[in-house]
């Protein structure tokens, strides 16, 4: 946006105030810039607030670790060129003081109204073409002219004026939006929290294979078959449950992607400045949501399902009965007198299984 500070409009001349209003539009929002404005890498500028709003839509999982992020990423509104944040995020990004003087100047000497979205250029009606498109039909849902109410095919239809649809429907578009970055927010947590569980899990494991096998050591060739046997039973036990919260983790996964890019669908629509094609394209965008919000299904595991504390043993017992080992459970594990390792877990208070013993 090539001004200098000293160009001053000349206010009476209705075509050069719209141009300098149309350059001091912001893409996002589709008002003048509000102060601060920022301007990107690409050149182009943004409010600080809609730079904001589209950081956090592009980056929902970072959306509640306090005002200062970790950086993050998202694409410029008008040129789609990737922008890269520090750890300030938006606040990182340059102003840009020379468009916040014009708007200032402008503002002071203007006379008239900013450029309203109402006096952008309307459709005009395919069946009536001196017509503009300015109801919708409630039955048919879908937009119209006048004419086609009083002569046309939604003479018998009930209508209502089109910008009352259009703040409605963008409205629920809106709050249709933040329920979804929500969802994506929780999904993610109960991602990171199985994580956590696949770590413990194989951590415990590990734990629990090291601790049977000390004591098989100490049997020789005996014991060396049923040390194997056991090893393997943790072994399996360990694969099953990892392979269970992967397979949870995958499936979150992929829907918290599926979510993440539907997110960008609807703010790129929610930036349409024709409000006859956004309502052309929300009724898709509203089914996407809601097929996607019908789809979630957010699948836990127990609590203390990464627990492998059942496999503890205990060679106080005669050579005798060695060929005959098993894990013990009940009250016979309880009278045992070995020490087991703590069983690790995930969360504050979650406690494992009562453990097994040999």
């Amino acid at each position: 946006m090539n001004f200098t500070l000293g160009f001053k409009p000349a206010m009476g001349d209705s075509s050069s105030v719209e141009n300098l209003e149309k350059q001091l539009i912001c893409p996002i929002c589709l008002e003048i810039f509000t102060k601060p404005v920022v301007i990107l890498p690409c050149q182009h500028n943004l409010c600080r607030k809609c730079a904001n709003d589209v950081y956090q839509a592009s980056n929902p999982l970072w959306q509640n670790r306090g005002p200062v992020s970790t950086g993050g990423r998202f694409r410029c509104p008008s040129c789609r060129h990737e922008v890269l944040l520090d750890r300030h995020g938006v606040y990182g990004l340059q102003r840009n003081l020379l468009v916040e003087n014009i708007i200032d100047i402008y503002k002071s000497e203007s006379t008239r109204p900013l450029l309203p979205k109402t006096e952008q250029q309307q459709l005009m009606c395919d069946q009536h073409e001196e017509e503009k498109i300015n109801i919708y039909c409630l039955a048919c849902e879908t937009p119209t002219c006048s004419m086609c109410k009083v002569f046309g095919a939604h003479k018998d239809c009930d209508v209502a004026p089109l910008p009352d649809i259009y703040k409605r429907q963008k409205t629920e578009l809106s709050d249709a939006i933040a329920i979804l970055v929500a969802g994506n927010d929780g999904t993610q947590a109960l991602i990171s929290q199985m994580e956590d569980i696949c770590r413990t899990v194989k951590e415990n494991g590990h734990r629990q294979m090291q601790y049977i096998s000390d004591k098989f050591d100490e049997l020789y060739a005996i014991l060396e078959d049923r040390k194997r046997e056991l090893i393997e039973t943790v072994g399996r036990e360990q694969d099953q449950k990892l392979g269970h919260v992967r397979s949870l983790i995958r499936r979150h996964g992929d829907h918290l992607e599926m979510s993440v890019k539907l997110v960008e669908t609807a703010i790129q629509s929610m930036a349409e400045p024709q409000m006859a094609v956004f309502l052309q394209s929300a009724k898709e965008v509203f089914k996407k949501i809601t097929d996607t919000a019908k789809a979630s299904n957010i699948e836990r595991t127990e609590a203390g399902y990464e627990s492998m504390a059942h496999f503890i043993i205990n060679t106080e017992d005669v050579a005798d009965t060695l060929r005959g080992i098993n894990f013990q459970t009940g009250e016979d594990g309880e009278d045992s007198g070995d020490e087991a390792p703590e069983d690790l877990t995930t969360s504050p208070g979650q406690t494992g299984e009562s453990g097994r013993r040999i």
